[in-house]
């Protein structure tokens, strides 16, 4: 992995905190100040790509608009493939595991000879939480 600094060795460590969810560069950045570590911003996209390339993270670009979401793969390098929802209202994303999902993928791929990327493929909605909070028009 290169070079390590005490930098990349608090990413790194941070990092294993994150297991199983999506973060932002600037959450990571966050986390690092109040663990009473800085690390400029610059230096923390260098890196996250930097793993991402060595495979030790996996990047995910959701829209034009939000910035890349990462997620540490650790030891559970089968959470690679997968599909997300995102909350419109509240921002969460979430994994989804689902064998319907699955199966949808396979048609697809079968029957229209067609590949999914799983790192653009993102189901937008409303998280149970927020749809409690929508006014009733916005909920059908």
């Amino acid at each position: 992995m290169g070079y390590n600094t005490k930098q990349k060795e608090s990413i790194l460590e941070l990092l294993h905190t994150f297991e199983s969810q999506h973060f932002t560069a600037l959450e990571l950045g966050k986390k690092l100040e109040e663990n009473g570590t800085h690390v400029g911003t610059a230096t923390i996209y260098r890196y996250l790509e930097q793993l991402t390339e060595e495979g030790f993270i996996r990047k995910y670009i959701l829209d034009g608009k939000s910035s890349a979401c990462y997620q540490y793969i650790g030891v559970h390098p089968a959470c690679q493939e997968h599909f997300h929802l995102k909350c419109l209202s509240c921002g969460t994303l979430f994994h989804v595991q689902c064998t319907f999902l699955d199966e949808m993928q396979a048609h697809i791929a079968q029957h229209h000879q067609f590949q999914i990327d799983h790192t653009k493929t993102v189901f937008y909605g409303y998280c149970n939480r927020c749809q409690r909070n929508l006014p009733q028009k916005e909920k059908k």
